[in-house]
């Protein structure tokens, strides 16, 4: 797989004295599910009789998110990997729309006698959904608490891992999941070396794709980078091409707002005209099998695959694989000796260079060009 080769850092997690592994949160039973969406959607005036509408996705899985004990798995895996490195560093797990909530977390940390905590985001590419709105959440949970300063101090200070798309490890997991793929697709009678492999990732406001450009990419162009270098691996792997597209799922929002496209099960259809009989389906834009894995693809886009008579397999996501874990922690100790002032080269595939692990003012907005007015920790500026 191309990459640069880093000087591997040290085994060795200082000045951080905790991690946090940040995540969305997702309902645990269905008496949760509305008021989960009233989290995710405050602030947009989105009544109740909707929100039910939409909670169905849930209540068809009995009103349970795979998400949080995914988070749990990778929490254990992510503290194993730690341990096998002689690294002890205790890892607090908190979501921005349920509990453990983002003060949850900080109370945990406060116990621990946290002073500085590495932050993990459970999202791998830079944008407003996937990195910005946590920073945000950070300094809105400390202010309410009393404890974001004027000059940006806080009472536990976080910094955050950079975003991680084109690390290997996270490229690895991927691949290899893919490649799995392939080898179902010809036991269920499909044909890999026709099979079009199609990435899947969650689609975003047009606004927010052009707000998310972080010095050299935006969302999409972060996606395609990556899904070029799974593929190519992923064609060496296998002995034969590996044509891909890259899709979207999970749209919301009023029809007239413009979101990337195209959506998996319009894209489905477009294949199918195409005379394409088999297709990998690959979500390289989500780290576990959560709700948006779980309905949006495995249960829409596969029956539309079946309704066109396409044979379809989903490739599983990177989850607990040991490529994606240890990477996370190699990221962790790279984050660790950026904060030391050391010299660092990070690990990266693709032509896209790593992302800052301190964002820039303004960084990953709502929509382009309109500034939140909402404070943004591991910044280099807290107000922008």
């Amino acid at each position: 797989m191309p990459a640069n080769s880093p000087r591997p850092a040290a085994q060795d997690a200082a000045p951080y004295d905790a991690l946090l592994l940040y995540s969305f949160g997702g309902p645990n039973k269905p008496e949760d599910v509305v008021p989960f969406l009233r989290n995710v959607t405050a602030g947009k005036g989105i009544p109740d009789e909707r929100l039910e509408e939409v909670g169905e996705h849930y209540y068809g899985f009995g009103g349970k998110s795979p998400i949080n004990e995914q988070n749990l798995a990778l929490k254990a895996a992510l503290e194993a990997e730690l341990a096998d490195r002689g690294l002890d560093l205790p890892v607090v797990w908190g979501n921005r729309n349920w509990a453990p909530y983002t003060t949850d977390a900080v109370d945990e940390l406060e116990e621990l006698g946290a002073k500085r905590t590495v932050a993990l985001v459970t999202s791998a590419y830079s944008s407003y959904s996937g990195c910005r709105q946590y920073r945000e959440d950070l300094a809105i949970t400390l202010d309410k608490r009393g404890q974001l300063g004027a000059d940006g101090s806080t009472g536990v200070q976080f910094d955050k891992v950079r975003s991680y798309f084109n690390h290997p490890g996270f490229a690895e997991a991927n691949v290899d999941a893919v490649v799995e793929a392939y080898a179902e697709l010809e036991a269920n009678g499909g044909s890999g070396a026709a099979a079009r492999l199609v990435f899947v990732t969650h689609s975003i406001p047009d606004t927010m794709e052009a707000a998310s450009r972080v010095s050299h990419a935006t969302y999409s162009e972060q996606h395609l980078d990556l899904a070029e270098v799974v593929a190519a691996r992923v064609a060496e792997r296998l002995g034969h091409e590996a044509p891909w597209d890259l899709a979207y799922c999970s749209r919301s929002g009023p029809p007239s707002q413009p979101w990337l496209e195209p959506d998996v099960n319009d894209h489905l259809e477009v294949l199918a005209g195409e005379g394409v009989r088999d297709v990998v389906l690959s979500p390289i834009g989500f780290i576990s099998d959560h709700m948006e894995v779980a309905y949006d693809l495995d249960t829409e886009a596969l029956a539309t695959a079946k309704d066109l008579g396409i044979t379809a397999v989903r490739a599983g996501t990177v989850g607990t694989r040991e490529p994606f874990v240890r990477g996370l922690v190699d990221l962790l100790l790279e984050r660790a000796a950026l904060a030391r002032d050391e010299q660092v080269t990070e690990a990266t595939v693709g032509s896209l260079p790593a992302l800052r692990s301190v964002c820039a003012p303004g960084c990953c907005l709502r929509r382009d060009g309109e500034p939140s007015g909402i404070p943004a920790l591991c910044s280099t500026d807290l107000s922008s």
